[in-house]
């Protein structure tokens, strides 16, 4: 009896030939441009960030890192007792303009690499010249500011304009990554400025420059580079239509802080913004004036949101706001104008709309004497400054109804609070320290939610009668009490 061995047909081999095949070539994979998400099929929209168009196809040539052992290897440097490990490295160095050092955390630490972002015109490459001279100055290294979007000659007339002429500032105009490292060899700063960092490219990526890619590669590479020669590195990048830094969201992850310079063009005001920041706190927001000498540091900038008036003007009311850390004395103004038919207007200026709109509603509907249904309303605050807190809330309604009653309020009385639908007064954050600086500036008189008088705290400022007002009516009350006095 014989026994026949099976063999495998030839349609088996060839399945199997092609099962081998298939196991060896790349397989598809997803990952998003800007995130860094890696979704396991193609969609539309990232699911992490939401961004649309972003997801790429990619290729992985191999197992991932999770499908084979890796194996460890000795540490460039060895871990150490925390108490033996020097902090000086990471001490901040001042920059010389004080609002700026007070964003930071005192300063710019070596290796650090800030983004400051803004629109076009705010005066980004202004602020910067003057932090590259100041660093020139005082920081005993010489600082490099690289331009890709302006020629040498045309930094060189602001700098002449602003006084910023030290032999120590170094100045080149490049757009390509290799040319900005050869001049960091050449000079060897201790503080580079690159202006801006969506214009700088590099041969060894795809894309062009200031696409996602271009800006990703690059800003990794002079982080890098950063690191490991301890320069203090600003980079300028642009922002969106909605007010975002433009660009990959990993930007704002690989560096190290990132500030926003915010300002209107027709306004001298200017604000640099904390966003980010590993050394210092996150909340901080710096003051700057512009002019035509440049740019300047604003120590004391409530006197820019007030108005001096010979005799109190009916429609006004003062509120302190609360720009991060900062309280500001602020005045708001409001006009109640002629009856009309239909829809009358609400206008405001740096105050938020639909708050404006629940304030008039509750003012129509708590109060006796105010009829605003079908008046035109406008409201504004002074200096260019944007308070859109609801602790304006309370100040909004008493110029609102100072101006519709044709009453006005005591110049020395500021009021703080926020106003619900039923008129209460609610309570709102930070109010000793916005008690304090309206009492530094003069103000005797503060109307305050419940639960925030020296008598609840038990603590408040000298020379300064502080009232607790329960809703809207009580609030009127005491304003026109205090415009009697």
């Amino acid at each position: 009896m014989t026994t026949s061995r099976s063999t495998p047909s030839r349609g088996g081999t060839a399945g199997a030939a092609r099962g081998r095949s298939a196991a060896r070539e790349p397989r598809p994979a997803y990952q998003c441009d800007a995130c860094g998400h890696q979704p396991p099929k193609w969609v539309g929209r990232c699911p992490e960030c939401g961004e649309w168009g972003a997801v790429v196809e990619s290729t992985v040539t191999g197992p991932t890192v999770s499908g084979r052992v890796v194996s460890s290897r000795m540490p460039t440097e060895p871990a150490r007792p925390i108490a033996t490990i020097s902090a000086a490295p990471a001490r901040a160095v001042p920059t010389g303009v004080s609002e700026l050092d007070r964003v930071l955390g005192g300063g710019l630490v070596p290796g650090a690499v800030v983004l400051l972002a803004g629109e076009p015109g705010v005066g980004k490459s202004t602020l910067l010249l003057d932090v590259a001279q100041h660093w020139a100055v005082g920081a005993g290294s010489p600082s490099l500011v690289v331009s890709g979007e302006e020629s040498v000659s045309q930094v060189r007339l602001r700098a002449e304009r602003m006084g910023t002429l030290h032999e120590q500032l170094y100045l080149a105009a490049e757009s390509d990554l290799a040319s900005v490292l050869g001049h960091l060899d050449a000079v060897k700063p201790g503080l580079l400025v690159l202006d801006s960092v969506q214009t700088i490219s590099t041969t060894g990526t795809e894309g062009v420059p200031g696409g996602v890619t271009q800006v990703r590669a690059v800003t990794a590479a002079l982080v890098s580079v950063a690191k490991e020669r301890g320069i203090a590195t600003v980079l300028v990048g642009h922002v969106t239509k909605d007010g975002q830094v433009a660009g990959p969201r990993v930007l704002e992850h690989l560096v190290d802080v990132v500030l926003h310079f915010e300002g209107d063009k027709h306004s001298s005001l200017r604000l640099v913004r904390g966003v980010k920041n590993r050394f210092g706190a996150a909340d901080e927001v710096g003051c700057f004036e512009m002019h035509e000498g440049g740019i300047s540091s604003l120590a004391d900038p409530s006197g820019l949101f007030l108005t001096r008036y010979a005799e109190p003007v009916p429609g006004t009311c003062v509120t302190v706001a609360m720009e991060g850390r900062r309280a500001l004395v602020t005045e708001v103004q409001a006009l109640i104008g002629a009856t009309v038919a239909g829809s009358p207007r609400r206008t405001v200026s740096g105050l938020d709309s639909a708050r404006l709109a629940m304030v008039l509603a509750v003012l129509q509907r708590r109060t006796e004497r105010l009829t605003l249904h079908d008046r035109e309303v406008f409201a504004a605050t002074v200096g260019g400054i944007r308070v859109v807190e609801p602790a304006a809330d309370l100040a909004v309604a008493l110029a609102v109804a100072s101006g519709g009653l044709n009453l006005a309020i005591a110049p020395h009385l500021v009021a703080i609070g926020e106003v619900g639908l039923t008129g209460e007064v609610r309570r709102v954050g930070a109010v000793p320290r916005r008690l304090a600086e309206a009492a530094r500036l003069g103000f005797k008189v503060a109307l305050v939610p419940p639960g925030c008088g020296p008598d609840s705290t038990g603590a408040g400022p000298k020379d300064m009668r502080v009232t607790e007002v329960t809703d809207v009516r009580s609030a009127l009350h005491h304003a026109a009490r205090a415009s009697a006095e």
